[in-house]
């Protein structure tokens, strides 16, 4: 499953003429491009989706739903080794 998960903004740069971004999703450190959303500013948190922000997000929504994507396992499903769940380790397990 690919999720739209919420990240805060760590810092901002250009690379090869995009606006990037780097991104804290509870602790998993993403870089992002920042195209779709050109005014979000260090500090701030967005909606992720395959390396895209895609909308500005409040910090309190962003928290909850991190918390919520934490309890359900979902943030190891997103996150997690894709060598390790392809292995069948304890993630896949998780899974079952």
């Amino acid at each position: 499953m690919c999720l739209a998960v919420p990240g805060r903004v760590m810092e901002i740069m250009e690379r090869d003429g995009a606006r990037m971004a780097v991104v804290d999703f509870g602790g998993v450190v993403k870089d992002v491009c920042l195209e779709y959303l050109p005014d979000l500013q260090v500090g701030e948190y967005a909606i992720v989706h395959v390396g895209f922000a895609l909308q500005r997000l409040d910090e309190d929504s962003a928290l909850r739903t991190l918390d919520l994507f934490a309890e359900l396992g979902l943030l190891q499903e997103e996150f997690g080794d894709p060598w390790e769940a392809a292995a069948g380790g304890p993630m896949r397990e998780e899974l079952r």
